[in-house]
């Protein structure tokens, strides 16, 4: 079996498109998977060192305004669809399975010309314009967060086995100890993706000296790009660090997240039941809020607008609920009853089901 992902462009294109290549992996060792991406996409670096092929094919980017870009739209989007096309003839692919991203819309249309069975997943709460289209195409349709797809499967989003086998309780010494945390201590995690997020480490920078003074632990990912605090004296419970490769430490090591809410991040926090304050990304479309909205209308989280985000805000409701520990244990078992740990399992299901011909089966487990 030959599986061509088409999931490009962003990290949360790409990572949930390579949690299902793994998955794909450990179910058949022998399974042949392709990825397909552009040369400006963070899939040049990222599926290269997880040991899977990568063929580029033409980024074609939708203009948001009329230009001349518009213009030059369906020329550029006939060349990157023939190109997938001789990917997938090449590779004599037995599936698409699409995330996404500037490369999905080209091979969802080259495999429905060369009748390709087609498997969808929308990661997040608002579907973008190339999973709406091919979900129209296929009855395999699997989603994130019930509603952004019609007739869709609501599986959650493939997760490493790292996060998606996590026990926060049972690991949360050793994680503390890892970077150099008191696990007895309640324990903000900030952090903001690999590039950090510089509004959450300008309120963490306010607010250091009166998180210290409430016994709360500190533990921030400042992005890998962005500097240090000049003054990291003021407390042995502030642990700031360019960028944390071990996610799963950090979240058993701490009891609250700071941080966006991406559709990677809202369902790793909610799977593992790491109770966040959840400050939507300002630009794009909304979906961050949407993303989160969810779990904090269960009691799994807070919301606040970025401009919102500010000392006064930390000291009205985040430190409270970190120093009430009956409120975080509420707050993460609302977080883990929306969380879905094995939505990778469930979709190499979906994958199998569709290669083979097979109907829809609906339902699901978390």
């Amino acid at each position: 079996m030959h599986v061509v992902l088409a999931g490009g462009g962003t990290a949360g294109h790409i990572e949930p498109a390579l949690n299902l290549a793994d998955a794909l992996r450990r179910d058949n060792p022998d399974v042949a998977i392709t990825a397909l991406g552009t040369e400006r996409g963070l899939e040049v670096r990222l599926v290269p060192a997880r040991g899977y092929d990568l063929a580029l094919i033409p980024a074609v980017p939708l203009p948001r305004k009329p230009s001349v870009d518009l213009l030059r739209l369906p020329s550029r989007l006939r060349s990157a669809v023939n190109e997938a096309g001789n990917v997938l003839a090449r590779t004599h692919a037995d599936v698409v399975v699409g995330f996404g991203g500037y490369v999905a819309m080209p091979a969802y249309l080259a495999a429905r010309r060369s009748s390709t069975p087609i498997v969808v997943h929308e990661a997040n709460a608002r579907a973008g314009l190339a999973n709406r289209i091919a979900a129209r195409f296929t009855p395999f349709v699997a989603e994130t967060v019930t509603g952004s797809l019609p007739h869709a499967e609501a599986i959650g989003l493939p997760l490493r086995p790292a996060i998606r086998d996590l026990d926060r309780a049972a690991l949360r010494a050793e994680a503390a100890q890892q970077f150099g945390l008191d696990p007895a201590l309640p324990t903000l995690l900030v952090f903001g993706g690999s590039q950090g997020a510089r509004s959450l480490n300008n309120a963490l920078d306010a607010s250091r000296h009166e998180l210290a003074e409430a016994g709360i632990q500190v533990l921030h990912s400042v992005g890998a790009r962005n500097e240090l605090p000049g003054d990291l004296s003021i407390s042995p419970a502030y642990r700031a660090v360019h960028y944390i490769d071990r996610m799963d430490w950090a979240y058993a090591a701490c009891d609250v997240a700071l941080c966006r809410a991406g559709a990677m991040t809202v369902a790793e926090l909610t799977a593992v039941g790491l109770p966040a304050a959840y400050v939507p990304l300002p630009i794009g479309n909304g979906e961050q809020r949407m993303n989160a909205a969810p779990v904090v209308a269960a009691g799994g989280g807070l919301l606040v607008d970025d401009a919102d985000l500010s000392t006064s805000w930390l000291r009205s409701h985040l430190i409270p609920l970190l120093l009430n520990p009956q409120r975080l244990a509420q707050a993460s078992a609302a977080a883990a009853s929306l969380g879905r740990r094995h939505a990778d399992d469930q979709l190499v299901q979906m994958v199998l089901r569709a290669v083979a011909g097979e109907s829809v089966s609906t339902g699901g487990t978390r």
